[in-house]
């Protein structure tokens, strides 16, 4: 008689798949899964017991904190071991209070935290926690790279910064005046706001604001429809602005923009469509028979690279039990090209922040030089600027982490 097959080992994703923000947590759940269908594909995590398949459970949070709490107690409820979040820091900053309570008073079920898109510094600075461990670059990482790229263009002399109202846009607004007065002093500031999250329908006024201050440039956090929405009413109006964004070449941004985005619009990321080498080239166009939709064309290697870290974790503990592959993590190197990953990176044990790669790009026209690929179909996508090493991309560490005992 055959042995029946080993439970499979459950990721719970808690996001706000709904809502004016749900087609960012829609991105967030097509990239995990392609992911956990290629470890699946070669027959999952290797074990002691035997190979385990990966899944998936989706918790619909709707971009509320309060919600993602509940959420997070129906996942431990069901003795999830793993978690995983990114859209909101402050959702995030949320989840890592409540899972340190649970997992102190409920050693037996406790679980570990994945985040792959929180960037507020403060999660894995003033609030690190040995069960949260951080994929993305943080805010000061990305806004470093893109600073080095503003302190370059001599000609720029007046800049707008514009945020979401909440963890990572304050906190983006506060770090982004002090480096820019250590790299450029000579630059004027001419507009500093932040707006509700998620809630304004109609960003003429803003844009309005900044075609009337002057600005030469514009310095913005925003993701999902925040951006889009500000992008298209700055196009609208006829806004002759550079746009500096950490996530500006997908979810719709390029083919809002068309050719008002040429060379106007730059973005930071750990990966894009046009790196250019053979890995990626391999990389993406995978993905791409994955998902051929275009507006399903939103790859984030660290994404991938997160659960290829995860399963390595795993095995290297020989079990899925959180404080083992916790450990396992720390100070874990990973390259994930062997695996079809075209990204890598190092988890620095002292924070739980992954040391990656950065490369700030700029909006070109598909096929122009550097540019082989477009983004979402849109006849746009984006071509490297500046790369940055891991090294050149780390900040030093201000974690005091309390371990378990």
């Amino acid at each position: 008689m055959a042995a029946a097959p080993a439970d499979p080992i459950r990721l719970g994703l808690i996001e706000g798949l709904s809502g004016p923000l749900g087609n960012g947590g829609e991105a967030v759940f097509r990239n995990l899964i392609w992911a956990t269908e290629r470890v699946n594909a070669r027959g999952g995590v290797k074990l002691p017991g035997g190979a385990r398949r990966l899944e998936i459970v989706r918790f619909d949070s709707k971009g509320s904190v309060e919600e993602s709490l509940s959420m997070l107690r129906s996942a431990t409820d069901q003795r999830i071991p793993v978690i995983l979040q990114g859209n909101s820091s402050a959702v995030a900053g949320a989840l890592i209070g409540a899972l340190e309570r649970h997992n102190a008073r409920e050693p037996d079920r406790r679980a570990l935290f994945l985040n792959y898109a929180a960037v507020d510094p403060a999660l894995t600075g003033a609030q690190c926690s040995f069960w949260h461990f951080r994929f993305d670059a943080h805010t000061d990482m990305r806004l470093a790279a893109l600073v080095e790229v503003i302190a370059q263009d001599k000609s720029l002399k007046r800049l707008y910064l514009i945020g979401q109202d909440y963890s990572f846009g304050q906190h983006l607004r506060e770090q982004a005046r002090a480096m820019l007065a250590r790299r450029r002093p000579d630059l004027q500031i001419v507009g500093d706001e932040l707006h509700p999250l998620g809630r304004v329908k109609d960003f003429l006024p803003y844009a309005t604001k900044i075609r009337t201050s002057g600005a030469q440039a514009v310095l913005t956090g925003n993701w999902g429809n925040d951006l889009t929405l500000l992008i298209k009413a700055a196009k609208d109006i006829g806004l002759d602005a550079r746009f500096y964004t950490f996530y500006g070449n997908a979810l719709g941004v390029p083919g809002v923009l068309g050719e008002a985005g040429v060379d106007r619009v730059l973005a930071v990321a750990e990966w894009h469509p046009n790196v250019g080498t053979a890995d990626s080239e391999r990389f993406y166009a995978a993905f791409r028979q994955r998902f051929a939709k275009p507006e399903h064309d939103y790859l984030h290697a660290r994404m991938q690279l997160m659960i290829e870290m995860l399963v390595t974790a795993m095995e290297k503990a020989g079990s899925t039990d959180p404080k083992m592959v916790a450990l396992a993590l720390e100070g874990l190197r990973l390259d994930g090209r062997p695996l079809g990953v075209a990204h890598q990176g190092w988890m620095r044990p002292s924070d739980h922040q992954l040391q990656q790669p950065l490369y700030v790009s700029v909006m070109r026209r598909a096929g122009d030089a550097g540019t082989p690929h477009d983004n979402e179909g849109s006849g746009y996508g984006f071509r490297t600027q500046r790369f940055l090493a891991a090294a050149q991309a780390e900040r030093p560490s201000v974690c005091r982490m309390v371990r378990p005992g």
